[in-house]
């Protein structure tokens, strides 16, 4: 599956598992035994044991199928485990049991991303936040779903909206200034991709947008110095099939760097 979306379920389930539906969890409680299985489904998740999370999800759900909260982490981990299809018809399970919750809508949104289902993903992200409408990952989601609607203009809004309203997400402010990219606004792209390496130097992502960006501006010389940086931070970046395949950049700057390393061998 696109690292991608692993990316943002892994997210999820390492914030939000434990907060997930608190109310239906007090019903799990009401038994020992379900509660063993809930904890120790939470558990399994959260330590990327897929498998044996979904078995424990389905032992539960045995004994408690109207239980909302585990209908959505099956659903989590089903998704994980390359069942998008799955992923959703437990979710929208979820929704109908308790449609007021949010975390359904967003599991579900991510679970049509995978699908290439971009109007059914925007009308989740769009219904969570007119609910909350500072809900950073809700914001980010939905950037990222109006950027593969080839929208970027949006999803330049909504990415930066994400970031002021969480200033530590990185991934929001590199999506930023990928769209920037994308939109040829380059000095804006460079400034914000400087400010974040200044920030966090370890995070190769911006380098290596930097590296294309600069690249195009025929600044060669500092654009193979950052992808010194990148290679040994990460080497997945010197891996052209798994570029194209999970890096789901917009298509420009994807095009450059590619155009870069091509160059390089």
């Amino acid at each position: 599956m696109n690292t991608h979306f692993i990316k943002k379920l892994i997210l999820l389930i390492a914030t939000l598992c434990y907060l997930l539906f608190f109310a239906s969890s007090l019903e799990v409680r009401a038994t020992e035994s379900l509660k063993m299985l809930f904890d120790r489904g939470l558990q399994e998740s959260r330590d990327g044991d897929f498998l044996k999370a979904l078995d424990t999800w389905e032992q539960f759900l045995k004994l408690s199928p109207e239980d909302a909260a585990a209908l959505s982490n099956r659903g989590n981990v089903r998704l994980l485990l390359g069942d998008p299809e799955g992923a959703i018809v437990d979710q929208k399970r979820a929704i109908n049991l308790l449609p007021e919750e949010i975390d359904p809508y967003m599991n579900k949104g991510i679970a049509e991303e995978v699908l290439g289902k971009w109007d059914e993903a925007v009308k989740d992200y769009e219904l969570i936040l007119a609910r909350e409408p500072n809900n950073s990952l809700a914001l980010f989601n939905l950037a990222s779903a109006k950027g593969s609607q080839g929208d970027w203009l949006q999803a330049e809004e909504f990415f930066d909206k994400a970031a002021n309203v969480q200033p530590g997400f990185v991934l929001a402010r590199i999506s930023k200034a990928l769209a920037n990219y994308q939109l040829k606004n380059f000095d804006q792209a460079e400034s914000d991709l400087r400010a974040i390496i200044r920030k966090y130097p370890m995070f190769p992502d911006s380098r290596a947008a930097l590296t294309a960006l600069l690249w195009k501006r025929g600044l060669v010389g500092e654009a193979e110095s950052n992808w010194i940086a990148v290679a040994g931070l990460d080497n997945r970046f010197l891996d052209r099939n798994w570029l194209e395949d999970s890096l789901r950049w917009p298509p420009d700057p994807l095009k450059d760097l590619l155009a870069f390393i091509d160059l390089e061998r």
